[in-house]
């Protein structure tokens, strides 16, 4: 989905960076999840069970909403 590509494009140009080992294996995971799933936790519309990828999206979000 062209939109899930430009937030989680966005999250690597503004916050990527700032990821431990941790969060960014977790970052790799995320990518392994399906497009429906994906954009319904980026959209609020759903939590990850999972503590680590549900603390990742609250940084993505986070860093889309502070978008330059």
């Amino acid at each position: 989905m062209l939109e899930l590509d430009l937030l989680l494009n966005h999250f690597l140009q503004h916050g990527y960076a700032e990821l431990d080992g941790d969060a960014r294996r977790a970052f790799e995971r995320l990518l392994g999840m399906p497009d429906q799933i994906l954009q319904d936790w980026l959209i609020g519309q759903a939590v990850p069970a999972d503590a680590e990828l549900s603390a990742l999206i609250a940084r993505i979000r986070a860093a889309i909403r502070t978008a330059p």
